[in-house]
């Protein structure tokens, strides 16, 4: 299971990068109740993501870590 959620973990990552999303709107695209697939839990427990108040919302975004984390994914599916 560790790898289904370093794998979703990975896809929310991506999905925050790829441009400006409120707290709202990932939290009904990204949180669960099942114990088993923590994927917003465990991406904020790792410091991946971070959320801002920004104009009057909050928003949602990638940390440098996360960025990082997106990177090596990256690097490592060339070889």
């Amino acid at each position: 299971m560790d790898g289904t959620v370093e794998a979703l973990i990975a896809d929310l990552l991506e999905w925050v990068a790829s441009r400006e999303r409120t707290y709202e709107e990932v939290m009904e695209a990204w949180r669960t109740s099942c114990p088993k697939l923590p994927v917003w839990e465990g991406a904020n427990d790792r410091g991946l993501i971070m959320t801002e108040y920004v104009n009057g919302r909050s928003i949602v975004k990638a940390t440098p870590l996360g960025f990082a984390l997106l990177e090596k994914r990256k690097v490592n599916s060339r070889r």
